[in-house]
């Protein structure tokens, strides 16, 4: 189990990298468009998505801020976004690492954005973690397929043949 969470870190950086530079090459307006998708435009998702990813690491671990809402904009634009999701990237793959078969078999306790409190089990909470990234690059992938381009391939046997997993 350990294994397949050090893969989906490894993973979410791959499929990052190959989407921000995708986006890097459309122009502003189609970055701000909004392609009525659930946060707005691809900058929103993008945003989403690093929101998402602070909330669970701050979860999981106790450390770093979480946002309290689920479509805060933390960066206005692209370039600052970039910054922050290759940190955010590489933060989630020394967490990842650190985790160890006792944590996996523990309960998270935590608050949701609407203060409701749950008790889970970890192990699928980190399933979920790495699913809400993929579901939302997924959109992202859609909407930069709206503005006319032929958005990079994502799958995870991508990174599976890339890196002869």
């Amino acid at each position: 189990m350990l294994k397949h969470f050090r893969m989906m870190a490894d993973y979410n950086q791959w499929a990052n990298n190959l989407l921000y530079d995708a986006v890097a090459t459309i122009d502003q307006d189609a970055y701000f468009e909004n392609q009525k998708g659930f946060f707005n435009s691809i900058h929103g998702t993008l945003n989403h998505i690093l929101v998402g990813d602070r909330i669970w690491l701050k979860r999981f671990t106790g450390d770093g801020e979480a946002p309290d809402q689920l479509n805060a904009i933390l960066y206005n634009d692209f370039d600052s976004l970039r910054t922050a999701r290759a940190s955010e990237d590489q933060r989630i793959i020394s967490t990842i690492s650190g985790f160890d078969a006792d944590s996996l078999a523990s309960s998270l306790h935590y608050s949701n954005t609407a203060g409701k409190a749950f008790v889970t089990p970890m192990a699928p909470r980190r399933d979920h973690f790495f699913n809400h990234q993929t579901h939302h690059r997924g959109q992202v992938h859609d909407m930069l397929s709206q503005t006319g381009m032929i958005p990079p391939q994502l799958d995870l046997l991508g990174l599976i043949r890339e890196k002869d997993l």
